[in-house]
């Protein structure tokens, strides 16, 4: 026994001890039972004097079952007393992992004491991992997944794991997997083009994104430019390719924006100016400056009917008018047209986008022009980057097709574990890709009419990066780590979210998270963030996250009964993210 309970107050407990501390193990941070009359209350002793202790209730022990939360207070003739491995096994859970469960680490209060959490309880949430840099994240991560996978005797072959690896660190950990267990395998992509180490250049079929995608990619900025989009890739489709059908449609186009010009009545060196410079960029073999004009006893090019006479008007502007209004297809309908299922490129979709400008008028309006050519002038430097690789196929594949070649390896096995390093680009490109990934993922596991069949765990490294609170809403009317947060767990798609800066996260994501492990984190502003932003976590916990070790965080969330201080244990193999050597590269030549 303990002591006697001197005074109750809320939640928390003093207790007056008849033991002398000074010949006691420390006491702090171990679980005491309140008894009385078959009755237990369980609290966790957070603060103590030589004289006094300081409990908080935790919970409850009810018909051999742990009850967290408050529902009631011990009384004041409650025995007090340290918790015995029986009951301790009630509230952690027991030490050895059932067939349902995996271990996370270790105890930093019981000794030698296992973490093991309910797969369900912990992987059909959403979770969040947050340290400062170097409070060992990477390593965490390393080891919960090695746990789980490495593991001969337990064999996920099911499980569909989407890592974004913002510094490539995670292969050297996990690229080995299937030497420890012969029945996981881990495969990578690389955004390095130059990459000889036998990992595929990271490729998503143009054809695979839609309005919304493109949207990302072209970093739009006003909703006026979606509908510039949605034309775009309307005329992708029909507009790729030289055949006879091709040249009709472009004609078309051409032609129409060519007749808005010429009937516009704005004065004849204004349209002159403006039939010239379309011609001179939007042109066929049929239709172009130097397209040839007959009539009896003469020939001349369209470029010679543009001539202006002495009273200013456009000599030949009824002959031009009429010769441009041949190439109008009076029965031409974009929604008419067959759906056609073919491979393009960023130049392809170029050309559709300069079409699609002049078919919406883009020389009608300078406001138009400044909105609109933008995304022009967007995806000309992207399809003339070394980054248009990315985007880039040959051969078109399907959209089941290209989610199936991702978890498969050269073998043709199954992969559990599909790494993007996306180090070797810009953040914007780099967060543009993770959110095109996700949402194909996402809409793949939505019409998938057996609901959930197909899990998906996408994590996210450094995810402050990626998982922002940006404008998407305002221009798409969602964010899609938004959505997947909100909607996900119902479909299988489950984020996990990694980062050394929670309060630059997407509010909305980090609120739906439903487990945390947080090891030490020292910002005020990150500490106040999560004080307000997760569930349950109190001054203490808070407090305790400052002084934590590397590798030591403190659990807590569905999967947790109580908050848990706890450590991993060491990866092995370790990620790539060991500090600089700074003393040997200083003095090695010494």
């Amino acid at each position: 026994m303990l002591g006697t309970i001197k005074e109750i107050v809320g939640n928390n407990v003093i207790v007056d001890l008849t033991i002398d501390l000074t010949k006691q193990a420390n006491l702090l941070n171990l679980h005491a039972i309140f008894e009385d009359n078959g009755i237990k209350i369980v609290g966790e002793i957070v603060d103590s004097t030589k004289t006094t202790l300081k409990i908080n209730i935790v919970g409850e022990i009810k018909n051999n079952t742990f009850l967290p939360g408050i529902s009631s207070k011990p009384s004041y003739r409650s025995t007090v007393r340290i918790v015995n491995m029986d009951e301790l096994a009630l509230i952690l859970g027991p030490m050895e992992p059932t067939i349902n469960e995996v271990t996370l680490g270790y105890s930093n209060i019981y000794q030698n004491y296992k973490i093991n959490v309910n797969i369900n309880s912990f992987f059909s949430n959403h979770f969040a991992i947050l340290g400062n840099s170097g409070a060992g994240k990477s390593f965490s991560v390393s080891r919960i997944l090695q746990n789980i996978f490495a593991d001969p005797k337990k064999s996920p072959t099911g499980a569909h794991v989407i890592m974004f690896d913002a510094y490539g660190e995670y292969t050297r950990a996990l690229g080995n997997v299937d030497k420890v267990n012969p029945n996981m395998h881990y495969k990578t992509y690389t955004t390095n083009t130059a990459s000889s180490t036998g990992s595929e250049v990271l490729n998503i079929p143009l054809w695979l994104l839609g309005v919304d995608d493109l949207a990302l990619l072209l970093d739009v900025t006003t909703p006026n430019q979606i509908p510039i989009i949605e034309k775009a890739l309307s005329l992708v489709n029909i507009l790729t390719g030289d055949d006879p059908d091709v040249i009709r449609y472009k004609n078309d186009i051409i032609a129409r924006a060519v007749l808005d010009i010429l009937l516009s009545g704005h004065q004849s060196t204004k349209i002159r100016d403006q039939v010239i410079a379309v011609l001179t960029k939007f042109n066929t073999k049929d239709l172009n400056l130097e397209s040839k004009i007959v009539q009896p006893g003469y020939v001349r090019t369209f470029k010679q009917c543009l001539y202006i006479d002495k009273t200013g008007k456009l000599m030949e502007m009824e002959l031009v008018v009429n010769f441009v209004k041949t190439f109008i297809i009076d029965d031409f309908n974009l929604a008419d047209r067959p759906e056609k299922f073919i491979a393009y490129t960023l130049k392809d979709l170029e050309t559709a986008m300069d079409f699609a400008l002049i078919s919406e008028g883009i020389l009608k309006s300078d406001k138009v022009y400044d909105y609109a050519n933008v995304l022009s002038v967007r995806l000309h430097s992207l399809a003339s980057s070394p980054n248009h690789v990315f985007f880039d196929s040959n051969a078109y594949i399907s959209k089941d097709t290209f989610l199936d070649r991702l978890f498969t390896n050269m073998d043709g096995g199954r992969c559990q574990i599909v790494n993007f390093n996306i180090s070797y680009i810009e953040d914007r490109l780099a967060k543009v890709i993770t959110k095109i990934i996700s949402k194909l993922i996402f809409d793949t596991a939505v019409t998938n009419e057996n609901r959930g069949s197909v899990p998906y765990h996408i994590i996210i490294e450094e995810a402050h990066r990626y998982v922002q609170k940006d404008t998407d809403t305002e221009i798409l009317g969602y964010n899609i780590f938004d959505r997947i947060t909100k909607e996900g767990r119902k479909y299988g798609v489950l984020l996990g979210l990694i980062t050394q800066r929670p309060s630059e996260l997407s509010d909305t994501a980090i609120s739906q998270c439903s487990n945390f492990v947080i090891l030490r984190t020292l910002h005020p502003k990150d500490l106040g963030y999560i004080k307000d932003m997760v569930p349950s976590i109190t001054s203490e916990i808070a407090n305790q996250l400052k002084g934590l070790k590397p590798g030591n965080c403190i659990a807590f969330g569905s999967a947790f009964k109580v908050p848990i201080n706890m450590h991993f244990e060491k990866a092995d193999p370790e990620p790539l993210s060991n500090n600089v050597d700074i003393r040997n590269i200083w003095y090695n030549n010494n």
